[in-house]
């Protein structure tokens, strides 16, 4: 199966696959290369995101890895830390256990009816808290996809390297070819 297609700049650093001048030429102009003049943080977002949004942009801007298109993409990674950050707030003050009220039936000596009453009590898991559990799971995984799309995960950054041009090392006898 073939692999994914690579930009002919990081084929020519590779070194492997021996290219005429003509096909890196059809190739560099075929490759689809997206405008970043204009990133920019989108106006749903808070004063405070639209900070981190400046400085993540600026950030990914020196290594080429956002363009104006990936605005949004990015707003939405910041959007979900955001909600993220705010549900394990929330998690941390919820307790895990809580108390609840265990009941057994009994009949009324004085009507003869049978009534619910509280036995005792018993430790249950807080369903409040596994909510927010499944809620703060889902942002995990938004944020997770979102940093992985621009290369902020250890993984995806494997993926990006690009491997520097070999050094050939210098001829000794070279000075005395002239």
């Amino acid at each position: 199966m073939a692999g994914q297609r690579q930009p002919i700049e990081l084929v020519a650093m590779k070194g492997r696959k021996h290219l005429t001048k003509a096909e890196i030429a059809a190739r560099k102009n075929s490759e689809v290369v997206a405008p970043n003049d204009k990133v920019r943080p989108p106006s749903y977002l808070t004063s405070e995101l639209k900070k981190k949004f400046r400085k993540l942009a600026k950030e990914l801007l020196e290594i080429k890895l956002v363009a104006n298109v990936d605005c949004d993409a990015l707003a939405r990674l910041l959007i979900a830390q955001e909600q993220f950050i705010e549900v394990t707030a929330q998690i941390r003050e919820t307790p895990l256990m809580m108390e609840v009220p265990v009941y057994k039936t009994q009949v009324n000596p004085d009507t003869g009816k049978e009534e619910m009453v509280q036995v005792g009590t018993r430790q249950a898991v807080n369903g409040e808290r596994e909510r927010l559990m499944i809620i703060q799971d889902r942002c995990m995984k938004q944020c997770r996809q979102g940093a992985g799309d621009f290369g902020m995960t250890v993984s995806s950054r494997c993926r990006l390297v690009v491997p520097k041009k070999e050094e050939t090392p210098e001829n000794k006898f070279s000075k005395y070819a002239t």
